[in-house]
């Protein structure tokens, strides 16, 4: 990890407030190390340094993809970053974009957020939806991204988030969706209780699975196979076939409604379960049965994700905001607590109980409320939580030497890390605030791109800068050049207008348009009311210039026209000297007098 430095001294010499640093994640050091250090696997895959728990050994780092058979190097421990918008919304769906350089975030407002993967800062927002959005899903060609909110609304994008297609896939709200390999066809699951299958390319329903007796909850298509799993309010988790429409089994394991069902992305042989029993279950769908029980939550589980790389590592997400990490190969069983035997180690696998796990790393304060969803970046190094605390988190190993992240606020909590002086609130607090002025600040810096020009005012006098007013219709000399003579000064009339002036030469006015009486003006009252309906900055009252008009001098009306106002010789501003009879302006209040009543009053006395 290295770090962005902000300056604390402006160009000019003024002064900025410094900022605190924003840490990068930069992977591309690890990956170019293990690329050029790399055999193939039977020769050892690796013939670099090996990494050490010292700080000095930071460089020699390695990814995920370079330690397949040691998923503990890749246990996300430590917090990198917390994002949160200007205004914030509980966050429901978190999914990495494929080539991994951003994070998408969908929120109950309805809105898509894109954060930077490597600064996590603010990239962009737009309103996706009208309500709140519950599922997205990115195709396996990385071409689309297809999208469900709350009203049964399925919409397409492409990866530059023009939306293309609106459907209506339910009446109900939509839960989860997935695509399927080939990535002609997805599966949504609804409220209704059931579950749609969609042709893309036409964006209508083709079949629809029906069997479970009350809300669908989650779904997921296999990587490879005609395969998809379905979880329900009703307590059931079942596999179906997408060709027959039939329901294949009925996986009885859970207590409680499922919250989460994903199928293994590396092997494709297990299927993970989670519920709000407070457990999560592994299935190998060869034998049909589940293997593994993943214990340790004491509230429910709301999400779960499976890594990228690792096979064996599973990480799930509490309702009451803790994060576990479990490897299945570790059962890590506590003290007092029977050691249970793997199935596959059985005497009779198709009878033995499933093994219990217990979480091999705890983040018990990760967010303070529910965690919704969990993804991993694609190089498996990063782990992003959204939670419906309105905060977005990244997670990430520790670096070589750094033991005192098991003692911050999100392993032993707020209150123990303030004891042990490893936390502090003020700190915290104000850390808080900088984070989200930072987040501010980025905002708006990425939505200057997307603001539209400013209307001009119709009343703005048109011209250039730096060009003056003629005076009487003779124009200003252009002015000298340095060393060159001016040309001398016509004395002769200006050229004759092309139209007669009315009322000065005896030539008779010209007809108004749209056959107006000038014996019987227009209501001023009526134009203003008229304008302000269109949403038109109304009229100057009758006798006054529009704003920002001043006329230029020795400037003379036609005849006809009511003279223009006069200003007092200091100008369109009143003089506050009392010098004119014009209407002054007021003195602003100072701010010293209550501020020090307020200080008698024992407040605003420290200062900041």
């Amino acid at each position: 990890m290295a770090y962005d430095p902000r300056g604390d001294g402006g160009h000019d010499g003024g002064y900025i407030r410094a900022r605190g640093r924003r840490p990068v994640t930069d992977y591309g050091s690890t990956l170019a190390h293990w690329m050029r250090n790399r055999q193939p696997r039977f020769k050892g895959t690796f013939t670099g340094e090996v990494e050490r728990p010292s700080a000095s050994y930071i460089v020699d780092m390695l990814p995920p993809l370079a330690r397949v058979t040691n998923p503990a190097d890749s246990v996300p421990t430590k917090h990198l970053h917390s994002s949160l918008n200007k205004i914030k919304h509980p966050v429901n769906v978190v999914r990495w974009t494929p080539e991994g350089r951003r994070l998408l975030t969908a929120s109950s407002s309805g809105e898509f957020t894109l954060w930077n993967g490597t600064g996590f800062n603010f990239e962009t927002i737009m309103q996706a939806h009208d309500v709140a959005i519950r599922a997205l899903a990115y195709s396996h060609s990385d071409d689309w991204l297809i999208s469900a909110d709350h009203d049964g609304m399925i919409k397409y994008w492409q990866p530059n988030f023009n939306n293309v297609q609106v459907i209506q896939g339910h009446h109900d709200p939509v839960r989860d969706l997935a695509f399927a390999p080939t990535d002609s066809k997805f599966v949504t699951a609804s409220d209704d209780s059931t579950l749609k299958i969609f042709d893309f390319a036409g964006g209508v329903a083709e079949s629809t699975l029906q069997g479970h007796g009350w809300d669908a909850k989650s779904c997921d298509w296999h990587p490879t196979k005609g395969l998809i799993v379905s979880g329900s309010k009703d307590h059931l988790v079942k596999l179906w076939d997408p060709r027959s429409q039939r329901c294949l089994t009925t996986l009885h394991g859970h207590k409680n409604t499922i919250t989460k069902t994903v199928f293994e992305r590396v092997m494709g042989w297990c299927l993970a379960t989670s519920a709000r029993d407070q457990t999560a279950r592994i299935f190998d769908i060869r034998m049909m049965r589940d293997i593994c029980l993943l214990r340790g939550h004491e509230k429910d589980i709301s999400t779960l994700a499976w890594h990228p790389i690792h096979s064996n590592l599973l990480s799930t997400g509490g309702s009451e905001g803790s994060l576990f990490h479990y490897i299945l190969d570790d059962p890590n069983t506590p003290a007092g607590q029977a050691i249970s035997t793997a199935v596959y180690e059985s005497p009779d696998p198709v009878t033995a109980p499933a093994q219990s796990i217990y979480p091999s790393h705890k983040l018990p304060f990760a967010h303070d409320f529910a965690i919704w969803s969990l993804d991993w970046h694609p190089l498996g190094h990063i782990l992003a939580s959204g939670s419906n605390d309105r905060i977005t988190r990244f997670w990430s190993r520790a670096r070589p030497g750094e033991t005192d992240i098991f003692q911050d606020r999100y392993h032993i909590g707020e209150a123990a890390a303030e004891a042990q002086g490893t936390w502090d609130r003020r700190g915290g607090r104000r850390q808080r605030q900088e984070e989200e002025e930072q987040e501010l600040e980025d905002e708006m810096e990425g939505l200057v791109d997307q603001k539209m020009p400013l209307k001009q005012s119709a009343f703005a006098f048109p011209g250039l800068p730096g060009l003056s007013f003629p005076a009487n219709g003779i124009p200003p000399p252009p002015p000298q050049i340095p060393g060159v003579t001016a040309p001398p000064v016509s004395t002769n009339a200006p050229p004759p207008l092309p139209f007669p002036i009315p009322s000065a030469t005896g030539a008779p006015p010209p007809p108004l348009p749209g056959g107006l009486d000038p014996n019987n003006p227009a209501d001023f009252a009526k134009i203003a009311e008229m304008m302000q309906k269109a949403g038109l900055p109304p009229p100057p009252p009758p006798g006054m210039l529009p704003p920002g008009f001043v006329p230029p001098p020795n400037f003379a009306m036609p005849p006809g026209f009511p003279p223009p106002p006069v200003f007092p010789p200091g100008g369109a501003d009143m003089q506050a000297d009392g010098s004119n009879a014009g209407r002054r302006r007021a003195p602003l209040p100072s701010q010293e007098e209550s501020l020090r009543m307020e200080q008698k009053k024992g407040n605003y006395t420290r200062v900041r």
